[in-house]
């Protein structure tokens, strides 16, 4: 148990982030309050291991409790650590390319590293893996870090990865439910519209998330997909039934980012929306401390469904397997460069 740990029957339906290097005492007394689900850092937030070390038993203070603390440590473009004092990696698609046939066990050799990075740092969750499918129309920002263009690569790449991460001791964030390939726009920019018939979704975007339905905690797409509703999935409570009916997604839902683009209006009132659509908790990275207090005030505290998917998503951390991090990096290190490894 959490030294000081409070017991409390439900968990603000919040996931939220810190102005800086470490808590001023104003977000220290709004954390206490607030009671966010747990936390996410970015790059303003990060410095050294044991800046990061102390930021994270900050956050928890806060809070009286072993709150998950979760990142965006994809590799390539999106990684809040990096050299030197981290790994720098690809950008996934380029990762497997470069691995051909043993694409699956180079990702998850990959994931498993990046695991024992944050467990080292106190974070015990990643924003990874995604099972967004790549096309030729697929918008650069995510285009290459998609881990290949059809079903059942992304799927295998996809369960690679969560397993890297579980055997880690982190928890997997699937995303971009219910499928982000086929944006042709930013969705930090602009709200992306999907054409696509719904037959050619349930065959194509919707196959990897059904695959991968068991992993504990899912992140939305802020996409209209045009066959199913004009609101964007976060907000449509269509989309959040074909989560969870037809895809089968019975795990904690979160938002993206609602302080990106593709969302337009108050904070506070994006909230209320996407929780009434059916999502389980909202995430805000980015805000002002009234913004976050805003936002934390609209989403109150989690429903009962959504406490249950909560503490099934906790329940889902392991003590990670003992494993040689070096002998592991040089095991992917042959692998990349076609030679075999022992």
């Amino acid at each position: 148990m959490y030294p000081g740990q409070r017991q409390v029957s439900r968990f603000g339906a919040t996931i939220l982030d810190a102005e800086g290097l470490r808590l001023t005492a104003d977000e220290k007394a709004f954390f206490r309050e607030a009671d966010p689900f747990g936390f996410i850092l970015f790059a303003r937030s990060i410095d050294t291991p044991d800046q990061v070390r102390a930021l994270c038993a900050e956050m928890r203070d806060a809070v009286g409790r072993e709150a998950m603390i979760t990142i965006d440590q994809e590799g390539g473009r999106v990684q809040r650590l990096r050299a030197p004092l981290w790994r720098e990696w690809l950008p996934a698609l380029d990762h497997v390319t470069a691995a051909g046939d043993r694409a699956a066990e180079a990702m998850y050799l990959r994931f498993r590293i990046i695991a024992a990075e944050l467990r080292d740092l106190g974070i015990d969750s990643n924003c990874a893996p995604l099972a967004d499918i790549a096309s030729d129309i697929t918008h650069p920002f995510l285009k290459n870090r998609c881990y290949g263009t059809d079903a059942a690569q992304v799927t295998a790449m996809a369960r690679a990865v969560a397993d890297g991460l579980l055997d880690g001791g982190v928890l997997p964030v699937l995303k971009h439910i219910p499928g982000h390939g086929r944006a042709t726009a930013d969705s930090h920019l602009d709200l992306p519209r999907v054409t696509a018939s719904l037959d050619d979704l349930r065959a194509t975007d919707f196959a990897p998330f059904k695959a991968l339905n068991d992993l504990p905690m899912a992140m939305t797409a802020h996409l209209v997909y045009a066959a199913i509703d004009d609101q964007p999935a976060t907000l449509s409570p269509k989309l959040m039934q074909i989560m969870r009916d037809e895809i089968g997604y019975d795990g904690l839902i979160m938002t993206d980012d609602i302080s990106m683009k593709a969302l337009k209006g108050d904070l506070a009132q994006i909230s209320r929306d996407a929780l009434a659509a059916g999502c389980d908790v909202i995430l805000l990275c980015n805000g002002t401390l009234a913004e976050r207090r805003a936002v934390a005030e609209a989403s109150g505290q989690m429903t009962a469904a959504a406490q249950t998917r909560a503490d099934r998503a906790l329940a889902a951390r392991r003590t990670p397997d003992s494993v040689d991090i070096a002998a592991l990096d040089a095991q992917l290190e042959a692998l990349l460069n076609g030679r075999r490894y022992g």
